[in-house]
């Protein structure tokens, strides 16, 4: 075609508007790890030793009811060989960074008190957090969870934000890692609020303009789906304005919200299926991490009773992994065991073939597989995972795949910086 230049021109810019779209909402990979669970602990109850001793309190439990790599392939089912890869990385895990993400609570988790007892315990929460910022003990991810803002709390809301984030930064304690949590979001207005809200708080008390993040809370059915027969959730992305780092969903008041019975409530239930559907169809290239929710069901009690319970959480988290869904909430310290056993299984069962498969993409030779670049980099993206939350050395990387930490962050379309 002779005049194909000219053509191609002409389609430049007659896309130009959708190219420019595109690259604004669909940036992809952020180029930060995301945490494999969010733990939440009541506003009164944290304090600078909360993590040391969910920490202390993870290992007891493990210690007492699966004290070998034979028992946790009893109390979880797993295969000898997959337990024995999973135990001692586990109990250093629990030993080292038993909390990735902590969220201190003022919202269900804490309940409706006076205004000056919020206040006291907003203040004392936000210097113990600078505190463990200072000494390095803080978890990498760390945040708080503020009130919704429906009108009946809309100026708690704020209030504990304020002061939280007055006290924070001005302990020096506000860092990267730091998130606020806005739950029972039910509007696109919501969200672009909370964005006016953070540029005037950042203004207010010298923090850098731009740089505070928040998670939307997915527990209404107004978030999944708009009177107006259109995927809210996708828009309330977009209208964050680059602030919205997560979607987080809700397992028992989105499932109320429905009419589920409590005894069918569940990370589990075909609404939750439909919701998460709709929460990864919506953050897919953004950039913004999906969470799962909770299970209520702890493990307290005799043996039995704990092993069952790890038994349920295990299960549930193995089937949000398969599902794409790579973090979850705790709310318990001897809920950790179970999700590091099962987010480790995970990760390490499937290293071999998928470190097979990348070793023949990148290198050449005989595969049974015929990988194409999109599969090669939810390869690597599965692989940095599991390197990224202990599951795997980097070095059992580069001598089963032959390549390193960063040639597979390049492979998993990992932005960097």
């Amino acid at each position: 075609m002779s005049d194909l230049e000219d053509l191609v021109g002409r389609l430049d810019r007659a896309l130009a508007g959708a190219d420019a779209a595109l690259a604004a909402g669909y940036p992809g990979d952020r180029g930060v790890r995301q945490p494999v669970h969010t733990v939440y602990v009541p506003g009164d109850r944290y304090d600078e030793k909360t993590v040391a001793q969910w920490a202390a309190e993870s290992g007891r439990a493990l210690a007492e009811h699966a004290d070998s790599a034979a028992e946790v392939a009893e109390a979880f089912d797993l295969r000898p060989e997959l337990a024995d890869g999973v135990y001692d990385r586990v109990r250093a895990k629990l030993a080292a960074e038993a909390v990735e993400d902590l969220r201190i609570d003022f919202e269900d988790g804490y309940g409706a008190r006076p205004d000056a007892d919020e206040d006291a315990a907003v203040t004392a929460a936000a210097r113990a957090l600078a505190a463990t910022v200072r000494d390095g003990s803080a978890p990498p991810f760390h945040g708080i969870r503020i009130k919704s803002f429906e009108a009946p709390t809309r100026h708690r809301g704020l209030r504990t934000l304020d002061l939280f984030l007055e006290e924070l930064a001005g302990e020096g304690g506000l860092t990267d890692g730091f998130v606020v949590t806005l739950p029972k979001v039910t509007s696109v207005e919501q969200v672009a609020a909370m964005v006016t809200a953070l540029d005037a708080l950042e203004a207010a008390h010298g923090i850098a303009a731009g740089s505070l993040r928040f998670e939307i809370q997915v527990e209404t059915p107004q978030a999944i789906l708009g009177s107006d027969g259109t995927a809210l959730v996708a828009r309330m992305i977009a209208a964050g304005d680059g602030r919205v780092t997560g979607l987080h969903y809700g397992t028992y008041d989105y499932s109320a919200s429905l009419g589920v019975a409590a005894a069918y409530q569940s990370m589990e239930h075909p609404v939750a299926d439909h919701a998460k559907d709709v929460m990864q169809v919506a953050a897919a290239g953004t950039g913004v991490f999906v969470s799962d929710g909770s299970t209520n069901v702890l493990p307290v009690g005799d043996r039995e009773a704990v092993r069952s319970a790890w038994r349920l959480h295990s299960r549930l988290v193995s089937r949000s992994l398969a599902r794409g869904i790579y973090q979850g909430w705790d709310l318990h310290p001897a809920q950790l065991p179970s999700r590091y056993i099962a987010t480790y299984a995970f990760f390490r069962d499937g290293l071999e073939v998928a470190s097979a498969r990348l070793r023949a993409y990148v290198h050449g030779g005989e595969s049974s597989y015929l990988d194409e670049p999109a599969t090669a980099a939810a390869l690597a993206a599965f692989v940095l995972r599991g390197v990224e939350c202990g599951a795997v050395a980097a070095d059992e990387i580069e001598r089963s795949a032959g390549i390193d930490r960063a040639e597979l962050a390049g492979l998993a379309r990992r932005r960097i910086g």
